[in-house]
């Protein structure tokens, strides 16, 4: 079995206002780095559109037709002072969800080792019925209940190490007892949940604060002394990866001092627990990353480790 790269050319087409982080230039700057040689055996499929009723597993039907109905015509209409909409957005988001879906069906039949999503908007910041930082679908929590709910899984497991807390798939998540979600991620910052006591309806969750300017030896320190042990504790069918690379020392948006290292050894630890757990059964997923050249090394470096550990 190998790594399954999922992408779609939909989402070139969800456009933001400019200067915006979250830009198109993002999904570029990934596929240019994936574009190399080192990566012509990285096997690649078309991300489907996600049915709806695979996106209101999470959330309500309504939502799902406010957000389709918020499309402009023409042009970018603002949903909140971050959150932007353009008429390609809405299938763009379904892109998301539906690589996100395709590949862990993929990983889950046998049909890949693991498997990385390059689509756009991100949807971790997504809650049940509020759209907000850049997000519109809680993409990786969608894949979750899909998992638990069509798969038949008993367990899942999300780690999300984007610098960022990720308030969406918590909410998503909060209530449900199979799936553990564990954040690593800067506080205070953007959304300003994630505290150390937001551990969920079931103890499902579990936070880890890291204070500016951590760098990648306090962040190792985490995921070997908490993250990962509680997450090998959970023993998951399947870990689940919010894979955002705005805590690299680069990023405009944050103050972490993580290293490209850093995310290959964080890389190769979650692959080292799901050896033990779930047989390798990795799906990562693209979150933030706003330094494009961060971005496009720290993706690529990422793949490395995951096309090594899914042969």
């Amino acid at each position: 079995m190998t790594t399954l790269l999922f992408t779609h050319p939909d989402c070139r087409a969800h456009l933001t206002p400019p200067g915006h982080p979250e830009q198109v230039a993002r999904l570029a700057a990934v596929e240019e780095a994936l574009a190399a040689a080192e990566f012509s055996s990285l096997r690649r499929a078309e991300a489907p559109l996600a049915d709806i009723a695979e996106i209101t597993r999470c959330h309500p039907p309504e939502y799902v037709e406010a957000i389709r109905g918020a499309l402009p015509r023409q042009g970018i209409a603002s949903l909140d002072a971050d959150t932007h909409v353009s008429p390609g957005s809405f299938d763009a988001a379904r892109r998301a969800v539906g690589g996100a879906i395709a590949a862990t069906g993929a990983v889950l039949e046998g049909r890949a080792g693991n498997a990385f999503v390059a689509c756009r908007p991100p949807g971790h910041h997504a809650e049940t019925a509020r759209p907000m930082g850049f997000c519109l679908f809680g993409t990786v929590a969608i894949a979750a209940k899909h998992a638990l709910q069509r798969h038949g899984l008993s367990r899942v497991a999300v780690i999300d190490f984007d610098v960022h807390h990720g308030n969406g798939t918590q909410d998503l998540l909060w209530n449900e007892g199979r799936a553990f979600f564990a954040s690593s991620h800067q506080m205070l910052l953007f959304p300003g949940s994630g505290a150390t006591d937001e551990t969920g309806a079931c103890g499902n969750v579990l936070n880890v604060p890291l204070a500016p300017e951590t760098a990648g030896a306090e962040m190792r320190r985490a995921y070997e002394g908490e993250i990962l042990p509680a997450v090998e504790d959970f023993a998951p069918g399947l870990i689940l990866v919010s894979a955002g690379f705005d805590a690299h020392r680069a990023d405009p948006l944050a103050q972490l001092h993580w290293s490209t290292d850093d995310f290959i050894w964080l890389t190769e630890r979650i692959c080292d627990v799901a050896d033990r757990v779930c047989a390798g059964r990795i799906v990562s997923t693209l979150e933030g990353g706003y330094d494009l050249d961060a971005l496009g090394e720290s993706v690529a470096a990422h793949l490395r480790v995951l096309m090594e550990r899914g042969r």
